[in-house]
């Protein structure tokens, strides 16, 4: 890339200020070898529920799509948690469902880091640095890759391990897809980033 091809501005600032009502930027496109344009795909397998890791996904998804990559996140397993609404406490339909999220409670103001939570004192002081350098937060993130046409997409699979229904997620959420799916955007000229 020369000097010229290179971004001149912040991708993530771009992403918040396009949920303050900034319009969105074109989708980016790419020459193909035989002189056709291909639209870059990005495609998300966010399988963790660690606060580093949902703030590093959220980033990549915000920043692509801010840069006009269709960007899609694939939400399993603990991922799948930080797409639960804030408000649900308990979720599941029988006790070992329950006791799952009563020990990681869902949502993504809930999430605990994967070293030095530190009984939450982790989670605090990622927050306040955060704040005092500038850094959105993964709920402004969220709103933020929303805003900006993000598809999230959760796993059909481990909703019903976990006995989430439709109700419980946040609002904006795609239709619930299976392996598959992804295994066909993976081979679709989608770039597959798994966190």
């Amino acid at each position: 890339m020369t000097a010229a091809t290179i971004p001149t501005f912040d991708p993530i600032t771009e992403a918040i200020a396009a949920v303050k009502g900034v319009p969105q930027t074109a989708e980016a496109e790419l020459p193909e070898a035989d002189g056709a344009v291909k639209t870059r795909d990005l495609l998300i397998i966010d399988y963790s529920g660690d606060l580093e890791k949902v703030w590093a996904a959220l980033i990549l998804a915000s920043t692509g799509a801010a840069m006009g990559v269709r960007t899609r996140v694939f939400v399993t397993f603990w991922g799948l948690q930080v797409f639960v609404k804030d408000s649900k406490r308990i979720t599941g339909q029988n006790w070992m469902q329950k006791m799952l999220s009563a020990m990681q409670r869902p949502g993504i103001s809930h999430r605990k880091l994967s070293k030095m939570n530190f009984l939450g004192m982790g989670p605090w002081m990622m927050g306040r640095l955060a704040k005092q350098y500038g850094v959105a937060s993964p709920k402004e993130l969220l709103e933020a890759a929303q805003a900006l046409g993000v598809e999230f997409i959760p796993c059909q699979m481990t909703m019903d391990m976990f006995g989430l229904k439709p109700e419980d997620m946040i609002e904006g959420m795609g239709e619930p897809a299976g392996a598959a799916t992804v295994i066909g955007l993976m081979t679709d000229n989608s770039t597959p980033l798994f966190i």
